[in-house]
């Protein structure tokens, strides 16, 4: 009786316990015409492939899909959404899954349908604010001769911009997100704590084309203090995950065609950790979510059909 007890106690205890988070990251590969691929690591280094695509793409002219960003709902429903022209558009493409498999209808979202001469919409991210309940998306744009520029193009001078939704149906109205000034693209919100934030930025300036840090108290800023740069030259789509007391970031080494990552506890002081990752061949710019076993399970089997 005694042992049957104990027994009935450890699977008590089991059943109980919680269950561990898988990481989930997206990517896609080039021409960028075949849509979302996806990988899945259990300790945030070594990345296992799921293949694709996964959800082929379909807003937006160009019909292509690069830099998938994605997240977690308080729900469980994961929304999603990508650069869908390299120029000419003033949109990006959305989408939600509760499975990653089975994708809502494709929206093409106009944030920037108010600018006549904007040149692209670029790597659009998303972030979800659980201070105010709502998304929070970001992205780069260029519109010509508004901003002071460098040696870089007037087609070429960036700035970021956002809009906020709670439902993905009704969005705020966009607004100028960072204007540091200089020309920035690809950059990524990291809440550190309450009214604690990082924002991973990429400087697009000539000759620069690296990766740096600012501070700020709001997810929507402003963000200041910018660091000097963390990553070599010729690097871009930055995306963060939280390991214990550290993050790591990865980027697309792009100048050597491969990918790094650097630990950090402070976004000030940064360890390369290149040696210790692993992720699939042509993985690019993408972002880093968690899944459930059951999602991985589902992913798992799908991939086999493939």
């Amino acid at each position: 009786m005694k042992k049957l007890l104990f027994i009935l106690l450890l699977a008590t205890v089991f059943n109980c316990a919680p269950k561990k988070d898988i990481y989930l990251f997206t990517s896609f590969r080039e021409p960028a015409t075949e849509g979302l691929y996806l990988a899945y690591s259990e300790d945030g280094y070594h990345w296992e492939d799921l293949k694709g695509p996964y959800l082929n793409p379909e807003a937006g002219d160009s019909k292509i899909m690069r830099d998938p960003s994605i997240v977690r709902g308080k729900d469980d429903t994961y929304h999603m959404v990508w650069t869908t022209d390299w120029k000419g558009g003033n949109g990006f493409g959305y989408a939600s899954s509760k499975d990653l498999i089975h994708w809502s209808e494709q929206q093409y979202i106009p944030v920037m349908k108010h600018e006549p001469t904007v040149v692209n919409v670029w790597a659009p991210e998303i972030f979800y604010d659980d201070e105010q309940d709502q998304y929070i998306i970001i992205w780069a744009s260029t519109i010509p001769y508004r901003f002071e520029k460098g040696i870089e193009a007037e087609d070429n001078n960036h700035r970021m911009y956002y809009v906020t939704t709670k439902d993905f149906k009704t969005f705020s109205d966009t607004k100028l997100f960072l204007d540091p000034g200089f020309s920035v693209i690809d950059c990524v919100i990291v809440k550190k704590g309450k009214d604690d934030y990082a924002l991973i930025i990429k400087d697009n300036t000539r000759p620069r084309r690296d990766i740096e840090v600012g501070f700020g108290t709001s997810p929507i800023g402003p963000f200041t203090n910018i660091t000097e740069p963390f990553s070599g030259h010729l690097s871009e789509g930055p995306t963060v995950l939280k390991l214990k007391n550290d993050w790591l970031i990865y980027y697309d080494n792009y100048g050597e065609k491969n990918y790094k990552a650097v630990k950090t506890s402070d976004f000030k002081m940064f360890e390369d950790v290149s040696e210790e990752i692993s992720l699939p061949e042509g993985h690019k710019h993408g972002t880093i979510t968690t899944i459930s076993q059951k999602v991985l399970n589902g992913l798992i089997e799908e991939k086999n059909k493939k």
